[in-house]
């Protein structure tokens, strides 16, 4: 065995270096450019009023309307920035009201922050309010906030309104562009998959590219379309488009399966029909199609020239679109709520998230409540930050929280020892404000040391204590990361574990009905829609579920270690939808239905591979036990693939 050589053992381990890899994106400078007005303007104003303090709490609450400001539609910007707003004026009228009341305050920051952590474990725009709940709540009982009780809410509110409203400014004129542009760029992807449908490599990140563009698409129309209630034609157009990629995406499996690549004049012909979508125009130009050769490519060529008679059609019927609605209009809003109660008082990942947070802001607030330690909310803060397991790993947040900290405290130390306080406090917010929106995409510690000389900047505006601010915030960070880390990681089982397994299990075991209903009997209308809103479903919830893993692997062993090990199957899970679905298309263009049995035996080793996956953190292959069957059969690929699976993983040892 070779010796490793002093470079290598010397070189960072791998799951550091994915923490630190900074993610590619593109500046969003609409957002950079309202990031500068709405938390410079605040300052000016309060300095031109002689109260700069009340200019930066207004700067204070616009900082978390910047941090919020990530939602394309503008009706989602509505929920993502002004709902959060509103928890958060509920967070610091209540913290300031036991501000230096000791234990009681200790107590109340507590029972906010069980709340806090339930209220997250709801859905995105939910995991945002809680998290501004409980900040603003630490920062009213920690800090001696200027005016009278009502004020500090009234004016963080305010500035955080002031982002929304800037971020509203364009919507006269580009209302429903956000939606045509998500919907024009699921066609792109569209047109990628079907350009990789013969490249093994590419096609699955192809594939996987789309299944997240058609969840962000459908994610803003049908969202936008449960306000117009379906009679918003230009929303029934683009809800029509969107299903008319259905077809075609059921077809790039049988494409892909087949291994010939298509003509380049297929995913040409999407491609401009993405354009058309994306102008809102209905002249795609000519298809030019060649004529198709094999079943796979008629199935890719049907289902492209139906998605262009929907994109050149001038008129769309809305009762025939929303007849074709696969996935269907969101539920009534008073029915989402009750739901989102109902999850929120009896879930128990609720109740175990509220717990996690409150115990660790609990050790925070009677440490800094025994040891005297300077500005100590800001201890409360971090682990606010660090403890959301929704925006990543725990483990990897107080890692980059630490090290953006220190970042983030060099630039601030030279703002704080070379700017003098007033006017010029303007100007520099500008620039820092800039950084939070352009570094955000980057990364967690790239969004920590873009905001940490903006709240260092705004908090010596209220106190006046200068650099000797840098120094206590180092030690406090440092502090919660830490408590983080032992109290809200290494303590909880959950955090070795991951729960990956069982919920890859769940999507083994839906895919296993999804092979049942695929080759059912389809004389019933509604049968087509409930096989593609189940597929759909599977591949969302295996979206889900490499997102998991990706967070899972930028942790240490054993976590990080155990996730790669599993990631085979993962892909060996998505390979057996994808030829489900190719066999399907094949059924459709006449191949002979697989028998009963055969169906019944291919779904019953995907049960026992459920099973066998719930049982155990261990993976041990074992050999997939079919009978003698047609060989040549649509189904053979399937259990092929079921197959793969199995000898990838079929774990039996039990969880100890």
């Amino acid at each position: 065995m070779r010796p490793e050589s002093p470079a290598r053992r010397l070189a960072p381990p791998e799951w550091l270096v994915r923490t630190l890899r900074p993610h590619p994106a593109p500046i969003p400078w609409a957002a950079v450019a309202r990031a500068c007005l709405a938390l410079s303007l605040p300052l000016a104003i309060g300095l031109a009023a002689g109260q700069p303090a009340y200019g930066a709490l207004a700067s204070m609450g616009a900082l978390s309307g910047v941090i919020g400001d990530t939602a394309d539609a503008y009706r989602m910007r509505i929920l993502n920035i002004a709902v959060p707003q509103l928890f958060g004026a509920v967070g610091v009228t209540v913290g300031s009201l036991v501000f230096g009341h000791g234990w009681v305050a200790v107590a109340t920051v507590t029972g906010v922050a069980l709340v806090s952590g339930m209220i997250s474990t709801i859905g995105a725009v939910a995991s945002v309010s809680g998290l501004l709940l409980l900040l603003n709540c630490v920062i009213g009982a920690g800090l001696p906030l200027p005016g009278e009780w009502w004020l500090a809410p009234l004016l963080m509110t305010g500035g955080g309104l002031l982002v929304l409203a800037l971020a509203l400014l364009a919507w006269p004129m580009r209302s429903g562009v956000p939606e045509r542009a998500a919907v024009a760029a699921t066609y792109r992807s569209v047109a990628n998959m079907l350009a990789s449908a013969a490249d093994p490599e590419n096609y699955v990140e192809t594939r996987y590219a789309l299944t997240q563009s058609l969840n962000q698409a459908y994610d803003l129309v049908l969202a936008r379309r449960a306000l117009a209630h379906g009679r918003n034609p230009e929303l029934v157009r683009l809800l029509a488009l969107l299903n008319a990629l259905t077809p075609i995406a059921e077809a790039a499996p049988a494409a892909h399966q087949h291994g010939v690549p298509l003509p380049d004049a297929v995913p040409d012909a999407v491609r401009r029909l993405a354009d058309a979508v994306d102008t809102g125009s209905t002249d795609a130009g000519p298809l030019d199609l060649p004529e198709p050769e094999g079943p796979a490519a008629r199935a890719v060529d049907h289902a492209v020239r139906h998605a262009a008679d929907l994109v050149t059609s001038k008129n769309t019927d809305p009762h025939r679109a929303l007849a074709a609605d696969r996935l269907g209009r969101p539920a009534a809003l008073r029915v989402r709520a009750t739901r989102a109660a109902r999850r929120l008082v009896l879930s128990g990942a609720s109740w175990r998230y509220g717990l996690r947070l409150a115990v660790c802001i609990g050790i925070a607030q009677i440490l800094v409540s025994t040891v005297p330690v300077p500005r100590s909310y800001w201890v409360a803060l971090t682990i606010t930050f660090v403890l959301k397991p929704d925006f990543g790993s725990v483990f990897s947040r107080a890692v980059l929280r630490a090290l953006g900290t220190a970042v983030g405290l060099v630039l601030a130390t030279v703002v704080l020892a070379e700017v003098p306080r007033g006017w010029w406090d303007v100007p520099v917010m500008m620039v820092l404000a800039a950084l939070i929106p352009a570094l955000t995409p980057r990364g967690y510690g790239y969004q920590t040391a873009a905001i940490t000389p903006a709240i260092l900047l705004l908090s010596d505006t209220l106190n006046h204590q200068g650099i000797g601010l840098v120094l206590p915030r180092l030690l406090d960070s440092l502090m919660g990361c830490a408590i983080a880390l032992v109290a809200g990681y290494l303590l909880w089982p959950e955090s070795w574990h991951t729960r990956i397994g069982d919920r890859l299990a769940d999507a083994v075991a839906d895919t296993a009905t999804y092979v049942e209903r695929a080759f059912g009997p389809s004389a019933d209308p509604d049968v087509p829609a409930a096989r593609a809103r189940m597929r759909r479903r599977l591949y969302r919830d295996l979206s889900v579920i490499r997102s998991e893993f990706q967070r899972a692997l930028t942790e240490p062993p054993p976590t990080g270690r155990r996730a790669a090990a599993w990631w085979p199957l993962v892909v060996a899970v998505e390979r057996i939808v994808d030829a489900t679905t190719a066999a399907r298309i094949r059924v459709k263009q006449g191949a002979p239905v697989p028998g009963p049995a055969e169906v019944a035996q291919a779904a019953e080793q995907l049960r026992e591979l459920a099973e066998g996956l719930r049982a155990s953190d261990v993976l041990e292959g074992v050999r997939a036990d079919f009978s003698e069957a047609d060989r040549d059969g649509v189904l053979e690929p399937v259990r092929q693939e079921v197959a793969a699976a199995r000898a990838i993983a079929s774990p039996h040892r039990r969880r100890v």
